[in-house]
């Protein structure tokens, strides 16, 4: 798998991702509309086309040569329902099986689809496995719910085509997002000193952005019988939106002695999304364990904060994707 096109790959994931990818000597292909622009690296083996994935033809053509797709763009965010349903639509469905069929055509050999663990919306099952039946509550999760069995239609053995159902990520990269829950009460707590928590009950799966890309590595290197045709919840610690506003409040408290006691309000939410994720499955198959906690997250946040890495945190409508998209007029 030498050559890799990453759907997607400028933004918050593909920020970490793509660098990553370069490292490990794979030659890369980044197609992204650049919606947020590109801090990428200035690499020999590495390509960017400014493109939009409905453009079916620009895209095949970005395809010839490529050994494996990991398929990340899409217009993300729950909150994403605030724009065009159409463009929700457009981007995060219609376009997926011409894509796929496009990449196919092309000779590509393995199809990595991110789809998301928001999949399983309200649950009170304990555990939440891969089986689990698919519950969407906004367009977004639903949407990408739809794409998987698209995917399925289209794989053969010479042609590996795997799902992965992330937790909701977190952490700092050169792209943050601060519309995220760890990153949001993060940049609540460091800049406002207090951290306003919606509902509070509601379960969460989290993962660190690294552990992330480490998942995308292995989706990359993994023996095809081990993977094709299997779905993959990617998650670590499950913990209530409650409990991580604890957990933000003891790190930037420490890391930030200076700023006093961070207070913490709750208040109502319609937001119910609530689920409880087992990702033992990756383990047991793969391998897969990720190293990262949801503090070393807050903490790496709360660094890059002091380090004046992310300025202008609430006014800048950079690091949120439904804001950005919005005074863009994306369509």
């Amino acid at each position: 798998m030498q050559n890799v096109l990453i759907t997607g790959g400028a933004g918050y994931v593909g920020h970490l991702l793509t660098p990553r990818l370069l490292a490990e000597g794979f030659h890369v292909t980044v197609y992204d509309q650049l919606y947020f622009g590109c801090r990428l690296p200035n690499s020999p083996d590495l390509r960017v086309i400014q493109g939009d994935i409905r453009d079916t033809p620009k895209l095949a053509q970005a395809l010839v040569g490529q050994d494996a797709v990991l398929h990340l763009a899409c217009i993300s965010n729950d909150a994403s329902f605030e724009l065009d349903e159409k463009l929700s639509e457009s981007i995060n469905y219609d376009c997926f099986e011409p894509l796929v069929i496009a990449a196919k055509k092309a000779g590509v050999k393995r199809f990595v689809y991110c789809s998301s663990s928001s999949v399983y919306g309200v649950s009170d099952s304990p555990d939440v496995t891969e089986d689990h039946p698919l519950v969407p509550l906004t367009l977004y999760n639903k949407f990408k719910g739809m794409c998987e069995p698209v995917l399925w239609k289209h794989k053969a053995d010479d042609f590996t085509c795997v799902v992965i159902r992330p937790a909701t990520i977190c952490g700092y990269t050169p792209r943050t997002r601060l519309d995220l829950s760890v990153n949001i009460l993060t940049n609540h707590a460091v800049n406002k000193g207090t951290i306003t928590v919606f509902g509070g009950n509601q379960m969460r799966p989290n993962l660190h952005v690294e552990d992330m890309v480490d998942a995308y590595v292995l989706m990359l290197t993994a023996p095809h019988e081990k993977i094709h045709g299997e779905i993959f919840n990617i998650g670590f610690q499950n913990h209530s939106i409650a409990e991580i506003a604890g957990m933000v409040k003891k790190v930037v408290q420490e890391e930030m002695p200076e700023k006093g006691e961070i207070k913490i309000v709750t208040t109502p939410t319609n937001d119910m999304r609530s689920y409880h994720v087992n990702s033992d499955k990756v383990n047991r198959v793969l391998g897969f364990k990720p190293k990262h906690s949801i503090e070393d997250a807050v903490r790496d946040l709360t660094r890059a904060f002091g380090n004046h890495l992310i300025p202008n945190s609430f006014d800048d409508d950079w690091y949120y994707n439904v804001r950005t998209m919005k005074k863009l007029g994306a369509k």
